[in-house]
């Protein structure tokens, strides 16, 4: 049986369905398994818990949000 797994923030209940729907489908179709034979999860960690370039996600996310409004003022 495939499975599939995904290391991610937080995400909406909405989020998490349409994730397990579509990469079910996808990996279905690609690997010709039917939908059935596939198990999903989800592990979501909060951004504090993930790193780029030496900053935390939730650093890098507002610095990222500063940068787009500082860029619609000018």
């Amino acid at each position: 049986m495939p499975y599939i797994t995904i290391e991610s923030g937080l995400l909406t209940d909405q989020q998490k369905e349409e994730l397990i729907r579509r990469l079910t489908e996808v990996s279905s179709e690609i690997m010709n398994v039917p939908q059935e034979f596939f198990t999903t999860t989800i592990k979501e960690l909060p951004d504090k818990n993930f790193g780029i370039g030496g900053k935390t996600i939730d650093v890098v996310k507002k610095e990222y949000v500063q940068k787009l409004q500082s860029a619609k003022k000018e």
